[in-house]
């Protein structure tokens, strides 16, 4: 096979000798005490390209140092790293893969590492890896700049990125969901000011971003605590309740300043219960019957217990309520307050301890250690100020929709899409979930 002369004039100069032939051995770029070459192969993707070229180092017994693929939009990028022997040096190895690049439609491009270079990517392996989640509705292009310059600016490289949502339609007018994620590596220095900075972005755009440190037990979280009340359920039940007993606004009001930790939730739960005496017991039912899930909760619990996960609702509002929701979704634990009824009739007491934020921080801790984790494998998911106890407790704890005050003391925030934006968080693609 000859190559066209197009291709006969690139690779001449690339080898800096005009006139090469096909025949005549391309020689291997050299630099001083080089042992490592990086191959580059880049075009249109199709099935049997890294097979073919790798089959041809294979032949020469070429040792691969590393190697990474990617293909957008039918678009490849091939990358290795080999390392080179005096052998090879003396080989026609260069002109076969060449050659065997033209055939395929794709191109081909060596490049020399020293020595030093290698050594330094070898120790850089050390370093700390990050995982930067970016959700939205939406991905522009402003968004990756900003985005970007956050990393930049912490000291860390970008070493990947990853679309887990599905691929976006023309027509969808921007509005659907999407979620990228960056693997980078360095020392982003304080944690909090990166993660601060993240979040100020939050600010700026319609999006949520979200850092991890790439751990082995980011990828192996076994257990998912949830609140209920506006998070597993788009509504507060005791508001409900206080609705159909003709007290919602007063109710409303301190549930409202509990929520963002102006009030002791103890006190104000027990005013808020105290304001539902003489209420039907029928009227739990009513509830029950209305209460709309929260959006993508489905999704999210039936993909978790596919993938193994123990799930549990510590919360806050009512026992009945957690059972109805234990009972549809398959929830595994539950832990909340047992509203106190006698003759048909709420009594406008609770029995039992309440579980407030302290409590539901205790029952995290206590449903790991039965389960056997760490509390790195246990993820926390709420909106109000009694949630951060366990929020912050947690490996992973994530304030969906909720307070400011709750934003800027947990770790992570989802605002934009529906609670099954979780499993973005936890490396999940759209294609993985039910």
């Amino acid at each position: 096979m000859r190559l066209p002369p197009a291709e006969r004039s690139r690779v001449a100069a690339w080898c800096g000798e005009p006139g090469i032939g096909d025949n005549r051995r391309v020689p291997m770029p050299t630099q001083p005490q080089t042992r490592v070459l990086h191959i580059d192969i880049t075009g249109h993707d199709h099935p049997g390209v890294t097979h073919s070229l790798t089959a041809i180092l294979a032949r020469a017994n070429v040792r691969i140092l590393d190697i990474g693929q990617a293909v957008i939009h039918e678009a490849l990028a091939l990358g290795l790293l080999v390392e080179l022997t005096d052998e090879m040096k003396s080989s026609t190895l260069l002109t076969d893969l060449l050659l065997e690049a033209h055939r395929l439609g794709v191109q081909i491009r060596f490049t020399a590492v020293t020595n030093d270079e290698y050594d330094a990517w070898v120790l850089a392996q050390g370093k700390g890896r990050h995982i930067v989640s970016v959700l939205g509705p939406a991905l522009t292009a402003a968004h990756l700049e900003a985005v970007s310059g956050v990393i930049a600016r912490a000291g860390l490289n970008i070493d990947r990125i990853d679309r887990l949502s599905g691929r976006v339609p023309l027509d969808s007018n921007g509005l659907g969901r999407t979620c990228v994620e960056f693997s980078t590596s360095g020392d982003s220095g304080s944690d909090d000011d990166f993660r601060t900075a993240l979040m100020a972005l939050t600010q700026d755009f319609d999006l949520d971003v979200a850092f991890q440190h790439d751990t082995v037990y980011r990828r192996n979280r076994r257990l998912v605590a949830f609140d209920m009340d506006s998070t597993l359920i788009q509504t507060e039940v005791i508001d409900e309740l206080a609705r159909l007993a003709g007290v919602g606004d007063e109710v409303s009001a301190i549930t409202e300043a509990a929520m963002r930790g102006e009030l002791d939730f103890q006190a104000s739960f027990r005013r808020r219960v105290g304001l539902l005496k003489g209420l039907p017991e029928s009227a739990l039912q009513t509830v029950v019957d209305n209460v709309p899930l929260m959006d993508g909760a489905e999704r999210l619990i039936s993909t978790l217990r596919r993938l193994g996960y123990k799930t549990a609702i510590l919360s806050g509002g009512f026992t009945f309520m957690g059972r109805e929701l234990q009972r549809r979704l398959g929830i595994d634990y539950l832990h909340s307050n047992e509203l106190d009824i006698v003759d048909g009739v709420v009594t406008g007491e609770v029995t039992g301890e309440i579980v407030d934020g302290a409590r539901k921080a205790y029952y995290l801790a206590q449903i790991a250690t039965v389960e056997g984790l760490s509390m790195e494998q246990v993820i926390a998911v709420g909106d109000g100020a009694n949630d951060l106890p366990m929020l912050r407790l947690a490996g992973l704890g994530i304030a969906f929709r909720a307070k400011p005050v709750v934003r800027q003391g947990a770790h992570q925030a989802i605002s934009t899409m529906g609670l099954d934006g979780i499993l973005y968080l936890l490396g999940v693609r759209d294609r993985e979930a039910l």
